[in-house]
């Protein structure tokens, strides 16, 4: 088994059913939804939303603060288009814009916006790298 992998990501939310109606909203389904915590299949990975203080208890550390915001999370497209629709949906959904979608300095196209917890989320398309079918992504090699 390669070790060089993610098989779930899990967000701390503040109010767990106010992230399963954004995400809702966006058009993600849950796969499972355990009452403290919901959990979304994604191409071959896992995105969960858990409670904050479930989260801190559940990581064995009660009393922390969990945070937000010191990483993104990135969903690649293959057209300019499709991001600005995605865009305009994160937005309609309750989503803070942080950076409209613009051309880039890498040459591609990307915006981004924040949850209602403040998990950031980058909408990008890179022309130099191709997605599949089901909008998963392989790195070109060198």
């Amino acid at each position: 088994m390669t070790p060089q992998r993610v098989t779930l990501i899990t967000l701390g939310v503040a109010d767990l059913e106010r992230s399963k109606a954004f995400y809702g909203t966006l058009g993600w389904t849950p796969t499972n939804d355990e009452g403290e915590v919901v959990f979304y299949q994604i191409n071959g990975m896992v995105l969960g939303l858990f409670g904050l203080q479930a989260l801190a208890n559940d990581q064995g550390r009660p009393d922390a603060k969990l945070g937000t915001g010191a990483m993104t999370l990135a969903q690649n497209f293959a057209t300019d288009a499709e991001i600005d629709a995605a865009y305009a949906l994160a937005l309609k959904a309750g989503a803070t814009p942080l950076k409209a979608p613009e051309k880039v300095f890498w040459g591609g196209y990307s915006g981004y916006y924040a949850d209602p917890d403040g998990h950031v989320w980058e909408l990008a398309h890179n022309p130099f790298w191709d997605l599949a079918a089901d909008g998963s992504l392989t790195l070109p090699t060198s």
